[in-house]
């Protein structure tokens, strides 16, 4: 069947009101970036009009700005879901004008599956070859492309020029069967392969292919400074030392990172550090870190579901392909964030936390309780299945008046049981077989910043010698501190517990 090329104005206008939409990318990785400005540019058309306009929006993870920021400056979005990272979307959800519901990484495609997203009208896929009968190669990004495009009714595809279509091999493409038939995914170690080079769809599914030559849109991120680097030095410290102590296998173990200046800060102390043998990655975003390790023989090899790298990084990959063909793989995030594989091959999870509180409860996600900030990611997905789970964050923020460590979060995403380890730029708090009251104690005086640590020991204090420290008058008076006065410093545990 031969392929129809059309412009995307005109892949857009098969786009109606309230559709739903899956979108290629994991990250801004992969992500379309030429049919949902012009979506967006149908919406504000009918806006003008007085005519309603917004499509359910259902991604990988964030996307770039054409994608997740031209829908929400047009206010096109009906809902969204899962981990986004675009201001100007933020903002919408925030404001209360677009729903959004987070998500696991790992269960997006399979709840898509399972029809709990309802009808799926539209795919919308990044490729760097489609062919004929329908094999879709894929680029930077996999996210739940594969789901989508079987469960979708239409697909639209950008075939982007600026991937090479050398890139055909670098992806593991795998579908789990759906329950009651669903068998062990065949992964036992990170460069194990489960599936295909390609997406296979049927042909007549594709409506129409748009001709685009456009790089990811991956900013870059912040440099590391004083404090992540000494976050990453900890965090290397405590692994090497876990070696030594014979808790970790000498061999070692998969890593999974997350995203942002502090993972870049960590692996590179990996990296340097003389006690941490070569390794391997199971996570699901690769970045710069990744690459520069890869190319020193320090990482041996990387699973993940997208290259999240700055446009040096990826000309990089792309002028040494074969070399980066035999140490990367791609895969859909159900399989790269499966909680079956994170359990089994042994990773060690190292995320970011927005605040903990003192018994090891981590918020991710939103800022004082209510405003959402991006979402959970795969952070659980990898924490509730870890060999070790490990937790980072700086001590305070805003230049110190807030504390990352709080008597209580205000929103939880991944609770004190599932939480191993907590590490600042302060030191390292191992979380591991502790009582609620000793998770306390070690938390204040290894890892609050000393601003912090009286003020700590002073509400640990007032809150009784119980098996849980906390009372409930005072819990969240560091958070209503810092709205009332801009500074949690100035908390009063005396007006809390004024009788």
């Amino acid at each position: 069947m031969a392929l129809r090329f059309i412009s995307a104005e005109e892949a857009a206008s098969y786009i109606n009101h309230d559709d739903v939409v899956g979108f290629s990318g994991f990250t801004p990785a992969g992500s379309v970036k030429s049919i949902p400005v012009a979506i967006g540019e149908r919406a504000k058309a009918f806006h003008a009009q007085g005519k309603p306009f917004k499509i359910g929006v259902i991604t990988g993870a964030s996307t770039g700005d054409s994608l997740d920021g031209s829908l929400a400056r047009a206010e096109a979005v009906k809902f969204r879901t899962p981990y986004q990272s675009n201001p100007d979307l933020r903002n919408l959800i925030n404001a209360g004008k677009a729903d959004y519901f987070d998500s696991h990484l790992s269960s997006v495609g399979q709840n898509i599956r399972y029809g709990f997203l309802g009808k799926i009208n539209w795919g919308i896929i990044e490729a760097c070859e489609v062919t004929e009968n329908g094999e879709i190669v894929l680029t930077t990004g996999v996210g739940i492309s594969p789901t989508i495009c079987k469960v979708a009714d239409k697909i639209l595809i950008e075939l982007n020029a600026f991937h090479p279509k050398a890139l055909r091999g670098m992806h593991d493409i795998h579908i789990v069967a759906d329950p009651p038939n669903r068998r062990e995914i065949p992964i036992y170690k990170p460069s194990d392969r489960a599936g295909s080079e390609v997406i296979k769809v049927d042909p007549s599914k594709i409506a129409g292919v748009v001709l685009t030559n456009l790089p990811d849109e991956v900013g870059g991120f912040a440099g590391t400074d004083e404090v992540t680097d000494r976050i990453g030095q900890n965090v290397a410290d405590f692994l090497s030392a876990e070696l030594k102590s014979g808790r970790i296998p000498s061999s070692f173990l998969p890593l999974q990172s997350g995203v942002g200046n502090i993972a870049n800060a960590v692996m590179a102390a990996l990296g340097m550090h003389k006690g941490i043998p070569d390794f391997e990655m199971y996570t699901e975003v690769i970045q710069d870190s990744v690459i520069d390790l890869m190319l020193k023989g320090r990482i041996r090899y990387a699973s993940g579901c997208s290259l999240t790298v700055s446009p040096e990084a990826l000309k990089t990959i792309y002028d040494q392909l074969d070399f980066f063909h035999k140490r990367i793989v791609l895969r859909p995030q159900e399989i790269s964030n499966s909680p079956e594989i994170a359990r089994r091959i042994g990773i060690i999870s190292i995320n970011t936390a927005i605040e903990v509180d003192l018994f090891g409860n981590v918020n991710s996600t939103n800022v004082m309780g209510r405003k959402m900030m991006n979402g959970i990611g795969g952070s659980g997905d990898f924490t509730r299945n870890a060999y070790i789970s490990i937790f980072t964050c700086p001590s305070v923020a805003k230049g110190g008046k807030i504390s990352a460590f709080v008597p209580m979060v205000s929103h939880t995403d991944h609770n004190e049981h599932s939480v191993q380890v907590v590490i600042t730029e302060q030191g390292i708090a191992d979380l591991r077989s502790k009582s609620p009251k000793a998770k306390m104690q070690t938390i204040i005086e290894n890892c609050v910043h000393p601003d912090y640590r009286q003020i700590m020991n002073d509400y640990a204090y007032l809150a009784g010698d119980t098996h849980t420290p906390c009372t409930l008058s005072a819990a969240f008076a560091m958070h209503m501190e810092f709205e009332k006065s801009g500074d949690m410093k100035n908390v009063n545990w005396g007006d809390c517990f004024r009788k």
